[in-house]
């Protein structure tokens, strides 16, 4: 069946907004949509994922498009269109733009260039094969540029993996148990997942596997004093508030006050009634000084480039550059070493970023170090060890999207001397 002539241009429209890169894609596009209500579901969900197929390809697609004619914005929405629905299903196309769009799926893109293959910012590309070997980048590149899964956690408050998981599958899921956190369950094709009563009763909470651990590896527990330091829309937080069976005291700290306000559905959704969100102005905040050396864990899931989530976040790597992540680096040591003061002798810290620069991860955990002597690190390979998590890894966690199936995600555990 054809997709509606208007499709095309629709794409044309919502690609022109986005890769002006004034805000994130899925905004934009939320927006876009808002503003055109009388397109339907299927014409939505290509107009995205057609957009999305440009955030992630957008160096081989500018080349390809060279050899077409017409306006170049087009061009990029027809092969993003093709690429997701195939030529076939273009409605309002005329049969030159056809026998183009036929000739570029010829093409063995394998046998592209690397930058072309790759599709990362130059910047980037050549840090990671600096660091890693051009293999190895490519492989990374190739997994970041495939859409992700749909991960979510089972809220063990509520409900248990194994029947969630048939109950899914009764409503004609194709899902299994993702292989290293113990609550979390992998859908292969994006449902809709406000209708399912699952979803509607709280038993489960859309959360990349890695982040999943991230939450699990700060092994908060009954009746502790515990903190998510920079909170966001709180995934991290509803984890960390079942994982502490809804006992203790659990603050979830953030600047945004728009980002706290999504929590509170998950929050009512939840059944949790521990957890205190407070916005802040700033990580050195009275309401944050109040609490100093009196918390048993601090979670610092700190502001990074986002770089690990490209999977679902394409336009991240065209919207950051080497000054916005030195900008970065100078807020996360901020916020870090902000975190570190709440933390109780003998309490847990835990940085953790979705990040996969050394600068925004090792860097950050050394300089730490180095100047807080009373701190220590935790080798990550106890720390899994501890928490039954079977991942071979060595002083720090180093999720990748090509080795684990997760997003890109650092963490490094810091204890507080005795």
């Amino acid at each position: 069946m054809r997709l509606h002539p208007a499709v095309v241009g629709h794409t044309e429209e919502a690609l022109r907004e986005i890769l002006r890169f004034t805000g994130p894609a899925d905004v934009v596009l939320s927006r876009y949509f808002r503003e055109h209500p009388k397109l339907g579901p299927r014409e939505r969900n290509a107009i995205a994922e057609g957009v999305y197929a440009v955030l992630r390809n957008k160096l081989a697609y500018a080349s390809f498009a060279e050899s077409g004619s017409g306006p170049a914005m087009r061009r990029l929405a027809l092969l993003g269109l093709a690429d997701v629905v195939g030529v076939d299903a273009l409605g309002g196309i005329v049969a030159e733009e056809s026998e183009w769009l036929q000739r570029i799926a010829q093409i063995d893109r394998n046998s592209l260039p690397l930058a072309l293959r790759a599709n990362l910012p130059p910047w980037l590309l050549d840090k990671l094969v600096a660091r890693d070997g051009e293999a190895a980048t490519m492989q990374l590149a190739e997994s970041l540029n495939r859409p992700a899964p749909l991960d979510m956690r089972v809220n063990a408050l509520k409900a248990k993996r194994d029947e969630v998981v048939a109950e899914l599958v009764k409503a004609g899921l194709d899902c299994a148990p993702t292989p290293y956190s113990p609550l979390g369950v992998r859908v292969m094709k994006k449902p809709a997942l406000q209708n399912l009563p699952l979803f509607k009763d709280g038993a489960i909470e859309v959360q990349d596997e890695g982040s999943q651990l991230l939450a699990q590896i700060l092994g908060a527990k009954r009746g502790e004093m515990v903190a998510d330091f920079c909170a966001g829309a709180g995934g991290k937080t509803l984890a960390l508030g079942a994982a502490m069976r809804n006992t203790g005291r659990l603050y979830a700290f953030d600047v945004s006050e728009k980002r706290l306000a999504k929590l509170k559905p998950r929050l009512a959704r939840s059944g949790l009634s521990n957890v205190h969100p407070v916005v802040i102005a700033h990580e050195n905040d009275a309401k944050v000084k109040r609490l100093a050396a009196k918390l048993d864990r601090v979670l610092v899931d700190a502001p990074c480039s986002g770089l690990g989530t490209l999977r679902r976040n394409p336009d991240m790597k065209w919207r950051q550059s080497p000054e916005s992540v030195t900008e970065l680096n100078a807020k996360q040591t901020a916020i870090l070493a902000s975190a570190a003061r709440l933390v109780k002798p003998g309490g847990r810290l835990v940085y953790a970023t979705c990040s996969l620069l050394d600068e925004e991860n090792e860097a950050i955990a050394a300089q730490f170090l180095a100047g807080h002597e009373d701190f220590a690190l935790i080798p990550m390979r106890d720390v899994l060890a501890e928490q039954k998590i079977a991942l071979e890894m060595g002083d720090h966690l180093k999720l990748l999207p090509h080795i684990h199936q997760t997003d890109g995600f650092f963490a490094a555990v810091f204890e507080r001397r005795k």
